[in-house]
């Protein structure tokens, strides 16, 4: 609600300009709750939806292209496809609103006092902007859209529909382990996660890939690619180390399955 106010308020601004000022009033209003429940878990959904959100309103707002172009039905499409995978899966592991996610649990316990300090930079605004920069490539797919859809459209819907199978298997495949009697400290191994130890991070990374991909086909700047960059370092600089240095503690096996298996891009794994 408060995005919509934001854009009632802001007629005749670029519409990037109008998602950022949007995009950041809707986090801070998430994150006011919570920390009136004492949870940055409530951001998590927010990841969930607000790229279908922002897209949306790209292909419907001021300034989008006349009529409605095959190239908007498909990034679209996508877009909510995802927006839909990734809202079910955070809603299955859902408890309830206690519940929080381990990596800011372990950051409350690392921050002391300055966590929500914390909370709001690193967990809320931070990964906003990572959006923000991820959702660049869409201006020019969703609003400019001057050409066809052409053999480029095909290889940016290839590459963001697999990234979303991809994220879709790794964790139904997780989470199908998880569910079975097994010794603490076990580890997947099994199916993406032999060839991958984050899969599922490999296909968030592809997702946003596929987006710069569709930009491209529709004319945006180079420097989109940003939005990708942002990604990458967003899960290989932070979510993925600090999986990592979890798994090492807990999983007495994790070193040498570190030396088979690829970090990130899905690989042949090494003879044990």
């Amino acid at each position: 609600m408060v995005a919509s106010v934001v854009v009632m308020l802001t007629p005749g601004w670029h519409p990037l300009l109008v998602v950022a000022a949007a995009d950041v009033a809707a986090t801070v209003v998430i994150f006011v709750f919570s920390r009136a429940f004492n949870n940055t878990s409530f951001y998590d959904a927010y990841w969930s939806i607000a790229p279908a959100s922002i897209a949306a309103w790209l292909a419907v707002g001021p300034g989008s292209a006349q009529g409605f172009t095959l190239r908007q039905g498909v990034v679209l499409s996508l877009v909510f496809l995802y927006a839909f995978r990734l809202t079910w899966n955070w809603a299955r592991g859902w408890t309830g609103l206690n519940h929080e996610d381990w990596r800011y649990v372990d950051m409350r316990n690392k921050t002391g006092k300055l966590y929500w300090l914390v909370s709001f930079t690193a967990l809320h605004f931070f990964p906003t902007v990572m959006v923000y920069f991820g959702i660049l490539p869409l201006h020019a797919a969703l609003v400019v859209s001057p050409s066809g859809f052409g053999v480029l459209d095909v290889v940016a819907a290839i590459i963001t529909l697999g990234a979303i199978v991809i994220e879709a298997v790794a964790d139904e495949q997780l989470r199908t382990f998880r569910s079975h009697k097994r010794e603490d400290g076990d580890i997947c191994s099994v199916g993406l996660w032999a060839w991958s130890r984050h899969p599922n991070y490999f296909g968030e990374i592809s997702f946003w890939l596929g987006l710069y991909v569709f930009g491209l086909a529709a004319g945006a700047p180079w420097w989109t690619f940003v939005g990708v960059a942002s990604m990458v370092a967003l899960f290989a600089g932070a979510s993925i180390p600090m999986a990592e240095k979890r798994s090492l503690t807990r999983r007495p096996h994790y070193a040498e399955h570190q030396k088979r298996v690829s970090m990130l891009i899905p690989w042949f794994p090494k003879k044990a």
